[in-house]
């Protein structure tokens, strides 16, 4: 009998500490078109994304960094040697607010049985058609466990409007659990949407 798998050997979440004041709510666009500018391989793998960074909790347009802030890059484990070798304080211009990024460190996905996406890409709000695309996906990566359909949540990226759900899978087995934190739902990975992380419980939901 083969062992649970312990750890992705495929992809690694690339962890940089990041310095700055401000930076917009929607910032998602704006991060993408700094990231790509910086390393254009992120643009040409579509296993690739990026995580949205956490900001201070409010309704302004534009928002505060705390001092935990950090920015995420879900990337292949090939490509950390490159991220792991930057020099420090790295500066990026993320419409207009500069971010000052620190040494990363390599952050291996392990099999969790709850996890969490805060948002996938829709086609529209239509919630069952969107459940039934997530499904199809899921069978196609051979992923089995409960799905939680969340909160809908409607956008402007570039002057179109963008349509995501959040979701929970739970009752994962280790090995879907690391196939789903790998390949991701949906569209729009360097965008934030389908990126999938750890989660205590699917009661939040």
């Amino acid at each position: 009998m083969s062992a649970e798998p312990g750890f992705s050997e495929l992809m690694l979440d690339a962890v940089f500490p990041v310095d700055g004041q401000f930076l917009a709510r929607e910032h998602a666009l704006a991060l993408h078109a700094a990231l790509v500018t910086r390393w254009p391989w992120l643009d040409e793998d579509v296993m690739s994304g990026i995580h949205a960074i956490k900001l201070v909790t409010g309704s302004s347009a534009l928002a505060m960094l705390s001092r935990r802030s950090r920015l995420l890059l879900r990337v292949r484990a090939e490509r950390m040697p490159e991220l792991l070798s930057l020099p420090s304080d790295l500066e990026l211009d993320v419409a207009g607010q500069v971010l000052r990024l620190g040494k990363p460190h390599a952050r291996r996905l392990q099999p969790h049985s709850t996890l969490y996406a805060y948002k996938l890409a829709a086609n529209s709000a239509d919630e069952v058609s969107f459940m039934q695309t997530v499904q199809q996906e899921l069978a196609d990566l051979g992923i089995g466990g409960e799905r939680v359909c969340g909160k809908h949540a409607c956008t402007l990226l570039d002057g179109v409007e963008s349509h995501t759900f959040s979701m929970m899978l739970h009752a994962l087995t280790p090995a879907h659990s690391l196939r789903l934190q790998e390949f991701g739902l949906g569209p729009k990975r360097l965008l934030g949407c389908g990126l999938f992380v750890p989660h205590k419980s699917a009661a939040a939901v």
